[in-house]
């Protein structure tokens, strides 16, 4: 029952961690006016990757000391 456990937790830390991915590089946008480039951020949106990310880290190391454990 741990090592299903711990498979699940390590599928969901790497969809957490594409979400997060995704959300960190769409949270950036910039163009180019007459050669000056203005860039801005959605410092909200990137925040929420950065959470997706730790919830991804956290439930990987889960998931490896589930599945190792139940050897």
């Amino acid at each position: 029952m741990k090592k299903i456990i711990g498979v699940v937790l390590i599928i969901v830390a790497l969809v957490c961690a594409y979400i997060g991915i995704t959300q960190m590089a769409g949270s950036t946008d910039s163009v180019n006016i007459l050669g000056l480039e203005l860039s801005a951020t959605d410092e909200s949106q990137a925040s929420q990757g950065m959470l997706y990310l730790g919830v991804a880290l956290v439930s990987l190391i889960g998931g490896v000391f589930l599945v190792g454990k139940s050897s």
